[in-house]
């Protein structure tokens, strides 16, 4: 297939600032926070573009959305793809919603040129991608193939202490069986993610298209600390106990167990710091983390969490604060499908266009849809690595050929039987 599909850039970048506009913070900031009111009416927009093609909309209990073109034949199990729109805070327009947006222009694309699918195509969007309310992320695509218990679903709680049971009832999921989310098995041949690369390789490299064999193994911890508050003023150095200060420690802790890994691709992140009582003149009496690491590999992952799961108890002893450690989510990573891997480099050769074979770094929905089905993901070049900021930029041309590739790869994969 060339390059000759009626893609409509214009289009698809229209409805890309069309879908930024709905946000919690005003321009360039996108903030798209689970279940909060610019969610919905995010998910109602995009639902709205959906029904303007002609496709069939499902939803389950937790509101992943589930948009199809019917094959010919639906017995057979659907070629998958899609991402995610919701967004963390001060985030920008493309990270997620180029997965959704571009997979609806993928196919419509196809459906202007006349091609028609034997395979049902499914685009699936995610809930929850975004670790931002409940401090784990890809919620939906968890669920989706049983990798979160329901006892741990039910146990989740946001910083203002409700549920997801409270919130999806709230948004209108309240009245279906969280039980029925977990996939059947077989339900897709082939699960395909676009999405930008939220790195600098293709851009530095010059090349259009990545195409994804391994995503790195996330694992998220989150520790409360309880020390002693006080004034700020009468409380003498050699008598505090602050939870601030061992909150630091911790943090200082992981970034030296990423660097000792001795694996260049070990990263920790300790992105949420919270205390009480917040006041320049009291000694803080509380804190809250919650750290991010993650690797390709286990073995230097996995001795990396041990090193901070041993230095909380630690610091904490020496400083006279008491601490809860939580384990919210150790994954493994993905191995994405060598078939599938070959089908978009062929579709990108066919197409003119250069195909590099990458590591995610990042995670995504596709390192639970790869328990489901195989899987792989395309890449776009975005400008200067940048991702989770309002600066997020990938160009037309680029968007459109992710979008062509991807398009071409559905082709493939939904024409077999």
């Amino acid at each position: 297939m060339k390059q000759t599909l009626p893609i409509n850039s214009e289009r698809l970048q229209r409805q890309i600032d069309e879908l930024a506009a709905i946000s919690a913070a005003p321009a360039p900031v996108v903030t798209r926070v689970l279940f909060s009111e610019a969610d919905l009416r995010a998910r109602e927009y995009v639902k709205n573009l959906c029904r303007e093609a002609g496709l069939t909309i499902q939803e389950d209990a937790v509101g992943n959305i589930f948009v199809r073109w019917i094959g010919k034949d639906s017995s057979l199990p659907l070629v998958a793809t899609g991402s995610h729109i919701d967004a963390i805070p001060n985030a920008g327009r493309y990270d997620g919603v180029v997965g959704v947006l571009g997979a609806l222009e993928a196919i419509r694309a196809l459906q202007e040129s006349g091609f028609e699918p034997q395979r049902s195509i499914e685009l699936i969007i995610f809930t929850a991608e975004e670790p931002t309310r409940f401090g784990i992320g890809c919620l939906g695509s968890r669920l989706l193939a049983g990798a979160l218990s329901l006892e741990k679903a039910a146990s989740l709680r946001d910083p203002e202490g409700k549920s997801l049971e409270e919130l999806r009832g709230d948004a209108g999921f309240g009245g279906q069986d969280l039980k029925k989310v977990k996939l059947a098995a077989g339900s897709y041949s082939s699960f395909v993610e676009l999405h930008i690369e939220q790195g600098p390789l293709l851009e530095k490299e010059n090349i259009p298209i990545g195409v994804v064999e391994k995503i790195a193994a996330p694992s998220t911890l989150r520790v409360q600390l309880t020390g002693v508050g006080g004034h700020a003023g009468a409380v003498l150095m050699p008598e505090r106990h602050d939870a601030l200060l061992a909150g630091a420690e911790i943090a200082l802790a992981v970034e030296q167990a990423a660097l000792n890994s001795g694996s260049p691709d070990t990263v920790g992140t300790t992105g949420v710091f919270r205390i009480e009582p917040g006041a320049v003149n009291s000694v803080p009496c509380r804190a809250w983390l919650e750290i991010d690491l993650r690797d390709t590999q286990l073995p230097t992952r996995d001795g990396a969490l041990k090193k901070i799961e041993q230095a909380v108890p630690e610091i904490c002893k020496k400083r006279g604060v008491t601490f809860e450690l939580q384990r919210l989510n150790v994954d493994a990573p993905a191995i994405c499908d060598p078939s599938l891997v070959n089908a978009v480099s062929e579709a990108g050769r066919e197409l003119g266009l250069e195909v590099k074979k990458m590591i995610s770094r990042a995670y995504h929905d596709s390192l639970f849809m790869a328990q489901i089905c195989p899987t792989t993901m395309i890449f776009i070049p975005c400008r200067g690595g940048v991702s989770h900021r309002p600066d997020e930029y990938s160009s037309p041309e680029q968007i459109k050929n992710g979008v062509a590739v991807l398009a071409a790869t559905l082709a493939r994969l939904a024409s077999n039987s």
